[in-house]
């Protein structure tokens, strides 16, 4: 719905850059989230057949993702519900923090108006999968 919305606005001058938030567990599935994977590989899917609709209609408007892998947010702590969880989820390895995410959509919205990058992947350096 947000993407609809946004796009009513965009399609007016012709002009923005959708970007969506998938997971890497949109390009594998890792033992136990199936559900979770199925929807960020839906979130791809949305993207792509969005990217080929505005081709379709030669819009100058842009579509991108960004498939982030571990990052630390409130969402461990919601699917855990237990401290040594979330510090086993967390405390491995460095993770990714939503600045590193920020980051990576700022530099989406700053590409020429030419280019089009289509979904960024980023996961910790020490990040097994």
């Amino acid at each position: 719905m947000c993407t609809r919305e946004a796009l009513t606005d965009m399609r007016r001058a012709d002009l923005g850059h959708v970007i969506h938030v998938s997971s890497m567990s949109g390009h594998r599935v890792p033992a136990g989230s199936g559900v979770y994977s199925a929807t960020k590989y839906a979130v791809r899917s949305l993207t792509e057949g969005l990217r080929q609709e505005l081709r379709e209609l030669k819009s100058s408007i842009r579509v991108s993702s960004i498939s982030p892998g571990f990052v630390e947010t409130e969402f461990a702590g919601v699917y855990n519900r237990d401290p040594a969880a979330i510090q086993e989820t967390y405390g491995r390895f460095k993770v990714l923090e939503a600045n590193d995410v920020a980051d990576a959509l700022v530099y989406l919205l700053g590409a020429p108006a030419h280019v089009s990058i289509h979904d960024v992947l980023m996961r910790p350096t020490d990040q097994p999968s």
